[in-house]
C-alpha cells in the first residue's frame, strides 16, 4: 500500500523547485489568489517557525507580526498557487521548530544573521 502511495506522489505530484530554507529565515512567499474570474499574487514575509513533514506532505510554518498581533500561516511545500519563495535573511537557531518565538516581542524576537 505504501508503495502505491508513494508511485502516485511521485508520478502526479508537481515539485516545486525553492530555495533552501530552513527555521529562523526570514523569507517571501509570492502566491496566487483567486477571486472569481480574477487572479492576484500576494506576499507573506516572516519568519520560519518550523519545517514539517516529507515529500508530498511536507508543509512550512511562517509567523510575522501585523501590528501587535502575530499572524502564522502554514503553507504545503508543494502547493501549485505558489510562485516563489525568497530567501531575505538565514538566520542562527539552535532548534528545527523555534516555538518560543511566539512568547517573545521587542528585541528579544530577534533572530541574529548566520554569516555566509
Amino acid at each position: 500500500m505504501e508503495s502505491l502511495v508513494k508511485f502516485v506522489q511521485d508520478e502526479y505530484v508537481t515539485k516545486n523547485e525553492f530555495p533552501q530554507f530552513q527555521a529562523g529565515d526570514s523569507i517571501t512567499v509570492y502566491y496566487e489568489i483567486k477571486e472569481g474570474q480574477k487572479t492576484r499574487t500576494q506576499f507573506f514575509k516572516g519568519t520560519v517557525i518550523q519545517r514539517r513533514g516529507t515529500g508530498a506532505s511536507e508543509t512550512f510554518t511562517i509567523r510575522k507580526m501585523s501590528g501587535t498581533v502575530g499572524v502564522e500561516r502554514i503553507f504545503p511545500v508543494n502547493l501549485p498557487a505558489i510562485q516563489k519563495i525568497e530567501v531575505n535573511k538565514h538566520g542562527r537557531v539552535r532548534r528545527a521548530r523555534i516555538f518560543y518565538f511566539r512568547g517573545l516581542t521587542g528585541k528579544k524576537a530577534r533572530i541574529a544573521e548566520k554569516r555566509r
